[in-house]
């Protein structure tokens, strides 16, 4: 479970790229832009998924989950508001609705098409990257076909031209690599290349579709995560001064870089599209690193999970199983 505060923290730095995106793509008529009505469309993981996972596999997520904000099980895996809400909030228009949420979606300011555990291979594997991608295009033809045939549409043409197209994905394939034992060095020239292809993939089918403002978020510090950090080791040689783990800061480190090189590539390729990157590490370790002085008292240990110190995480007794632990105050963890 997320700590609500910690994603207010990295909110800070969105809705600052969220400016920077606005401010870059420019507008021919600032009039007509001020008017227009906000629209989103976010793609991603645990990170950005608003309920998606529950509504698609049926799962349910009590309290503690939703305690901090909301006061109600929402879905997201975390205990309060993710970065996209904050994002949402910051543009004056409702939270997204997960796309696969049948009952009480409102789709006007676009959709959610982010899904917990998802990643960008394989392609095949629910919700992947690609797949949520296919959901947007059925979403958008949909809705040219609803306007077709005399109906309306949640989202008009023009909304789907200037919307903000958001994916943040990777951290889940990252994992992976790491826990199957792959060699460093084939980590890096092998399967980040791979996953930044998918991505990238992403980008240009949408932007051949008609997005044209993207915002595309780096992954986060994977060796600072309690789960990562739980893992049995022989020694703490692999960690560095702040508690993480070296090896798999760096993997995060080397994809981030390589996705920000994408980004820049397809900025010289794609004429008239605006991609910001934002790279989501720097900020989350530095909640880390220097969590006093953001007000956190423990930066690597899970406020909800089973084991206490150091880092409160067993794979067999996760938050919500049986005998999990929560802490009282979830405003001073990071995780």
């Amino acid at each position: 479970m997320a700590a609500a505060p910690a994603a207010a923290a990295v909110a800070v730095l969105v809705v600052a790229a969220l400016a920077a995106t606005l401010a870059a793509a420019g507008d021919d008529d600032p009039g007509a832009a001020c008017a227009r009505r906000p629209v989103v469309f976010a793609f991603g993981d645990s990170n950005t998924d608003t309920g998606g996972v529950a509504a698609g596999m049926g799962y349910y997520y009590p309290l503690p989950e939703g305690r901090a904000f909301f006061r109600r099980a929402t879905g997201r895996l975390c205990d309060g508001r993710l970065v996209i809400d904050y994002l949402c909030e910051s543009l004056n228009m409702s939270y997204l609705s997960p796309y696969l949420e049948a009952l009480g979606s409102d789709f006007t300011g676009g959709a959610n098409f982010a899904i917990s555990g998802s990643a960008t291979l394989p392609r095949s594997a629910p919700f992947s990257l690609h797949i949520q991608v296919q959901q947007f295009l059925h979403f958008k033809q949909r809705s040219f076909e609803l306007v077709a045939h005399g109906g309306s549409a949640p989202v008009d043409a023009d909304g789907f031209r200037n919307a903000l197209y958001l994916i943040d994905i990777g951290q889940n394939d990252l994992s992976a690599v790491f826990g199957s034992g792959a060699p460093y060095d084939d980590i890096v020239h092998l399967k980040i290349p791979a996953f930044i292809s998918e991505i990238k993939d992403a980008i240009m089918t949408l932007y051949c579709n008609g997005a044209k403002n993207f915002w595309v978020h780096g992954t986060g510090p994977l060796g600072c995560l309690p789960q990562k950090l739980a893992a049995p080791r022989a020694d703490d040689g692999d960690l560095d001064s702040s508690g993480c783990l070296k090896t798999l800061n760096n993997g995060a480190y080397e994809f981030n870089n390589q996705l920000c090189a994408a980004c820049d590539e397809l900025r010289s390729q794609l004429r008239g599209a605006t991609i910001v990157y934002t790279d989501v590490l720097l900020v989350k370790y530095d909640l880390v690193a220097n969590h006093s002085a953001y007000g956190f008292e423990e930066p690597l240990m899970l406020c909800c999970g089973y084991g206490g110190p150091p880092y409160n995480y067993n794979a067999n007794l996760s938050c919500l199983g049986p005998g999990f632990r929560v802490c009282e105050d979830g405003a001073k963890f990071v995780s």
